[in-house]
């Protein structure tokens, strides 16, 4: 049996979940800076006073997504063991971080940020962060499975991809021309490349 101490974090859980489910939905059909904390509430079933018990504002709620997108993120990327195939059969059907079966809003939602943050500098300040985060990560992972690599070496890896990524997802959001399988064939092959213990820039 629970306490009461667990029955109130257990509500409050809940309650936070309520709210960002309902978050998403606004932020995804006004943006975040046309959406209100009314319609927030009103979605959420909630009054606005009761969304403020939880959050303190609505940029509040935006960390709150970006944090929980960026962990789910990261805990997809745990294990890299397969890499190469990981990253290219994800690079040709969507972005890196939008792994098969991850919520294809989040991915939206992510990109809604991106935009925001070019208006607001707490979102774009979040969303620097959040990116760090999940770069420091992705750099661990890889550290370990190659280890003759500095840490520089990974990092341009990283961003390599990152770049690769960010093109992948504005290209799927207006029209990709090209197969999907005939560009993962391309993928792999770079991505090998990029992973060659002898690869040099100059090769």
């Amino acid at each position: 049996m629970s306490s009461p101490a667990e029955s109130r974090q257990a509500k409050a859980e809940l309650r936070r979940n309520q709210i960002v489910a309902a978050a998403k939905v606004c932020f995804r059909q006004y943006g975040f800076h046309a959406a209100s904390m009314a319609e927030i509430a009103q979605r959420s079933a909630l009054s606005v006073g009761q969304i403020y018990r939880y959050f303190v504002n609505k940029d509040a709620i935006i960390a709150e997504i970006v944090d929980r997108i960026i962990n789910d993120k990261m805990r997809r990327l745990e294990d890299l063991s397969d890499h190469i195939n990981l990253i290219a059969g994800t690079l040709a059907t969507r972005t890196l971080y939008q792994l098969p079966g991850q919520n294809e809003d989040d991915h939206l939602l992510m990109l809604e940020v991106t935009a925001e943050a070019t208006r607001n500098p707490a979102v774009a300040a979040m969303l620097s962060d959040a990116e760090a985060r999940l770069f420091r990560h992705v750099c661990r992972n890889l550290q370990q499975l190659y280890p003759s690599f500095s840490d520089e070496e990974i990092a341009a890896r990283v961003e390599f991809i990152a770049v690769l990524s960010e093109g992948t997802g504005y290209r799927l959001l207006t029209t990709q021309k090209a197969d999907p399988k005939l560009l993962e064939g391309l993928y792999q092959q770079a991505i090998s490349h990029l992973f060659r213990e002898s690869a040099t820039p100059n090769e």
